[in-house]
């Protein structure tokens, strides 16, 4: 499932206060905000979260908690509190600031729309699928209504539909939405593009989830391939990636290239993420599991 942390961008000219560059004009506030996002996009989150909380708190005081960047930064601080696995955080803020964003900009507008898509997949991370399965369905079709079939934000939605079928053992409707996304991905952003890798990622866990092993180990090991080169080796898609490779040589008894790779991963994971992380929690218990 995907969310996402929004760049920032301004036209307005750089403004000065008594001859110094102010500290807290709007461009900086976005390009603070950039550079978490920045932080965040290559797994630094421990510089990412602390960055995105006082930018949030500046935009409030300098444009108002209902300008649409500020809902921007709402939402990339819920964002970064999801990916940390705060999700006690992430949720009421997310909730919070979609109000805010249909209130200020419309339920049509393509931050609004965003903003219920980030809603749906904390739902998801945390097991509400009452709640995640409509609201995918409404925003991909709201998306394609509004943006088209073709738009990022759409393929997106489509994504994570089909992740949220998964979630809920709806492999037949899931695994077609699945193999249609990636190719769609792959024709519009192209092979390389992270969402494309996440695509792939989530195609191969629905081949693993229905027994096609012959079809899931293979692809796995491609993703992690591709993500590593493209990504990092630390990047936390990357981290899940390793996983995932793990899990699927573990299901076909391969334990001799498991276990080492399920090691290597905890090892990275409580570096990269901490101990407390959702994900190194679940490579630990993979790995235990095994012992």
């Amino acid at each position: 499932m995907q969310a996402a942390a929004r760049s920032l961008a301004s036209n307005r000219p750089a403004r000065r206060a008594n001859g110094c560059w102010a500290p807290t004009t709007p461009d900086t506030l976005a390009s603070r905000n950039n550079l978490a996002s920045a932080y965040q996009a290559v797994g630094d989150l421990g510089r990412a979260v602390p960055l995105y909380e006082a930018t949030l708190a500046n935009f409030e005081r300098v444009l108002g908690a209902d300008h649409p960047d500020t809902l921007q930064s709402r939402n990339n601080l819920a964002h970064v509190y999801e990916s940390v696995g705060d999700l006690g955080r992430a949720v009421p803020l997310y909730e919070a600031t979609l109000a805010n964003f249909e209130r200020v900009l419309g339920t049509d507008h393509p931050e609004t729309l965003q903003s219920r898509n980030n809603l749906a997949g904390a739902y998801r991370t945390v097991g509400d699928l009452g709640r995640a399965i409509p609201l995918c369905e409404a925003t991909l079709a709201d998306r394609e209504r509004v943006l088209g079939t073709d738009h990022p934000d759409t393929l997106t939605s489509r994504n994570n539909l089909a992740y949220a079928y998964q979630a809920v053992g709806d492999l037949g409707r899931a695994i077609p939405l699945c193999e249609a996304t990636l190719a769609d991905r792959e024709r519009v952003l192209g092979t390389d593009h992270p969402d494309t890798l996440q695509s792939r990622n989530n195609l191969a866990y629905a081949y693993r989830a229905v027994g096609d092993l012959g079809r899931a180990v293979p692809l796995y090991g491609a993703t992690l391939a591709d993500r590593e080169r493209v990504l990092g080796g630390d990047h936390p898609h990357t981290l899940l990636s390793r996983n995932n490779l793990a899990c699927a040589y573990d299901a076909v008894g391969d334990l001799g290239r498991a276990i080492p790779l399920y090691e290597a991963t905890l090892a990275a994971c409580e570096r990269v993420l901490g101990a407390d992380h959702s994900t190194t929690k679940v490579v630990r218990a993979n790995l235990e599991a095994l012992k």
